[in-house]
């Protein structure tokens, strides 16, 4: 059995090219031996759970390049921010209005927190099965009728790089006096270069979530979280923070963000201008493809609530079914070495950042070039998989009512394990997840559909990553015991 250290090494030697996360892409970036920078709080070196000097610096100096009045380090993911900015901005037992495809974190506040959610679903393109934008005056007619929601939690862009509205949505919130959160762990390069959208800071969010290493030079697990405005109690979020984050936070991470910052002060012009110049590039040939396409701005932009599109998100498919997701992104890992982030029913999705070398779109290219120009020699190349829309169809069912109970009381219910295939009209005991992203495809205390039965086989039967389940070969689900 091999050691993961050498099994890193290795692999860190290989050819293997990153489209995927963390954004340095294993390449951009300086650091001195970890060794020699893993201390403790020790004199002159401050503790981020009371700041008072280089950290205290550090994070003003984050909050200056980002334009918000008050930013924090994470060092335990984008998730301990969530798990903080709910809590400060709940009560327990209170009541929050999410969006149906929020990240798996949220849902865990809603379960620590023993929350009532309201969800607001995203517009749905049919095409590749993507999730699209919130509707604004959706969350003005919750937050008219649910007036005891105590705040409103979006995720923008999604993972795939689609931007909602976030300035109306924040407008709408501050209206009725609600704060917003804005998870935008995928936009942390927002605001830097016109190419890309205006982070949600400028747009007027009260608490903005980012994952530096999702999409910058930064080490996983490492991102922000800013504060503005007053409708949020800082003192309160930065309780939270404490209680969430380890209480030895890693001074390797935090001198990774703090020189991730500190690249972007002193040379992120030339690297996004650089990165975007690459882009431009790669999409500008791509668009030659017969059989191979490439999501951009004229399909999306300004449809199904769309307000913007993040252009570093290759989301990649083919047309006329030719080949699914799944195929494509074991085509160009298995036969390229090129690792992509994901794969969906009819998409793939490849990450870029401005860690990403001309050298590595140039090899996506080719081999994109290749599988296009051998699917429109012969269709039956590659072996055609029947199409899957690669969602569920509760998320266009907005007046459904799939929930039983909250989240919590049903945590809390005696469970038993059932036959996938004989859960149709059930209540979920756990969350089930495509993972990534991880958003979930059900939530415990809500009734189990055919459709998500029938969506989860073939999500299992096509090779998907499915997490959440107790079972790990996605055969049994739990349910709650019927009395």
């Amino acid at each position: 059995m091999p050691y993961l250290y050498d099994e890193l090494r290795n692999y860190a030697k290989s050819d293997y090219y990153p489209f995927h996360m963390p954004g340095h892409k294993r390449r951009l970036g300086e650091f001195m031996n970890p060794i020699e920078a893993d201390i403790t709080e020790i004199e002159g070196f401050d503790n981020l759970h009371h700041a008072e000097g280089i950290l205290k610096e550090a994070q003003e100096r984050a909050a200056g390049v980002y334009g918000s009045a008050n930013t924090y380090f994470l060092v335990n993911g984008s998730t301990a921010g969530i798990l903080s900015a709910v809590s400060a901005c709940t009560s327990i037992g209170g009541k929050i209005l999410m969006a149906r495809n929020c990240h798996k974190a949220v849902y865990h506040s809603v379960l620590i927190r023993e929350l009532e959610a309201v969800y607001i679903y995203p517009q749905q393109e049919q095409g590749i099965g993507l999730n699209c934008g919130l509707r604004p005056e959706k969350i003005r007619e919750l937050l008219i009728t649910s007036p005891d929601i105590q705040a409103v939690i979006i995720t923008s862009p999604s993972y795939d790089g689609v931007v909602s509205d976030v300035k109306k949505i924040a407008d709408i919130c501050h209206t009725y006096k609600k704060p917003l959160i804005v998870d935008e762990a995928h936009g942390a390069h927002f605001g830097f270069h016109p190419y890309f959208p205006e982070n949600s800071i400028g747009k007027g969010a009260d608490i903005v979530i980012h994952s530096l290493h999702k999409t910058l030079p930064a080490f996983t697990q490492t991102g922000l979280i800013h504060l503005n405005g007053g409708l949020v109690d800082k003192a309160k979020l930065e309780r939270y923070l404490g209680i969430y984050q380890s209480s030895s936070p890693s001074y390797l991470l935090m001198a990774g963000v703090d020189q991730c910052i500190r690249m972007l002060e002193e040379s992120g012009d030339r690297l996004f201008e650089e990165f975007v110049e690459n882009l431009k590039a790669f999409r500008r040939k791509a668009a030659d493809f017969q059989r191979v396409c490439l999501a951009g701005k004229a399909q999306l932009a300004g449809e199904k609530e769309v307000v913007d599109l993040d252009l570093s998100k290759l989301i990649l498919y083919v047309k006329n079914g030719g080949m699914s997701g799944n195929e494509l992104y074991e085509e160009l890992l298995q036969h390229y070495h090129l690792q992509l982030e994901m794969a969906a029913g009819d998409y793939a999705l490849a990450l870029t950042s401005i860690g990403d070398s001309r050298e590595g779109f140039d090899r996506l290219y080719q081999a994109l070039a290749d599988i296009d120009r051998r699917l429109s020699e012969n269709d039956n190349v590659l072996k055609k998989m029947e199409k899957t829309e690669g969602k569920v169809d509760r998320e266009t069912e907005e007046e459904t009512d799939w929930e039983v109970m909250p989240v919590c009381r049903a945590m809390e219910k005696k469970m038993e394990p059932v036959l996938l295939e004989n859960a149709s009209g059930r209540i979920a005991g756990e969350f089930v997840y495509l993972y990534p992203p991880g958003i979930p495809l059900i939530v415990p205390g809500e009734k189990i559909s055919r459709e998500f039965v029938g969506n989860v086989i073939q999500y299992r039967e096509k090779g998907f990553t499915l997490q959440g389940m107790q079972d790990y070969s996605g055969h049994f689900i739990e349910v709650l015991e019927q009395v």
